[in-house]
């Protein structure tokens, strides 16, 4: 199966800007060609790449003050080959995060969970999750939390995979959070799942359940979406005037058959 991802953006600066860029796909993604541009007053700014433990690469490029235009296009070439999960890893995605508080719905995770395990666990966090949040786009803010997200009830896909996070450390079982490109996704955009660790795999859960799991392409892993946002900027001022994202997979990819929300997928 063969995937075509591309994201644009125009960043108006108003300052000098030190800007740091999760948009590229994960180093473990085999891809068959990328092009990677910051361009600003008719000249090229080259990045730094930089790469995380997990794989997330993040490039880094000085702005100065005017128009910046970012654009990115991936052709991915197949599966992405099994990697191993540290104890760390394990740890480090047990425990709780800025945005998915494990330990404040620990009460409402027992209880509502009680006596579920493994993959009778992993599916009933995706159902009740997909039940509980009403899709929402514009009514929820960059700062609302998995706790947030359960009192009102509504958000979007950054805020359904805290939730499915946040109740899965709960009871005990590491999830961590995922930004992926995302085929067939309407409306088109950069898109969030989590991910449950349970007898040595990775299985993704999208309570959403607005994209075809089996197309997702890895941008970045990490605790929640402070790990992985797109953009993050210091030491000046900028406003986003353009964003343009896309994601299309061959035509045949999956043969006519819908994506089984009960089903375990990994991402590939």
């Amino acid at each position: 199966m063969q995937r075509v991802v591309s994201s644009e953006m125009d960043l108006d600066l108003s300052a000098s800007v030190d800007l740091i860029f999760q948009i590229a796909t994960a180093r473990q993604v085999p891809l068959a060609q990328e092009e990677l541009t910051f361009a600003q007053g008719g000249r090229a700014c080259p990045p730094t790449e930089i790469v995380d433990p997990s794989g997330n690469r993040l490039h880094r490029v000085a702005g100065e003050p005017g128009l910046l235009r970012v654009y990115y296009r991936a052709v991915v070439a197949g599966p992405v080959p099994a990697t191993t999960t540290s104890d760390l890893d394990v740890i480090t995605y047990l425990r709780p995060s800025r945005y998915c508080q494990s330990d404040e719905v620990f009460q409402q995770a027992r209880r509502q969970f009680r006596g579920l395990s493994g993959l009778e666990l992993i599916a009933a966090v995706s159902d009740f999750v997909a039940a509980s949040i009403t899709y929402t786009p514009g009514m929820s803010t960059g700062t609302d939390s998995a706790v947030t997200t359960l009192m009102t009830g509504q958000g979007v896909c950054r805020d359904y995979a805290h939730v499915v996070i946040a109740l899965l450390r709960a009871m005990d079982m590491p999830a961590r959070y995922t930004a992926c490109y995302a085929p067939g996704l309407r409306p088109m955009d950069f898109h969030a799942v989590a991910e449950a660790y349970h007898d040595g795999v990775w299985y993704v859960i999208d309570a959403t359940r607005l994209a075809d799991r089996r197309g997702l392409v890895r941008i970045s892993t990490g605790r929640d979406a402070a790990d992985c946002a797109f953009l993050s900027y210091y030491g000046g001022h900028l406003s986003l005037q353009r964003l343009r994202v896309d994601a299309s997979a061959t035509a045949d990819a999956f043969a006519g058959v819908a994506d089984d929300v009960a089903s375990l997928v990994q991402l590939a």
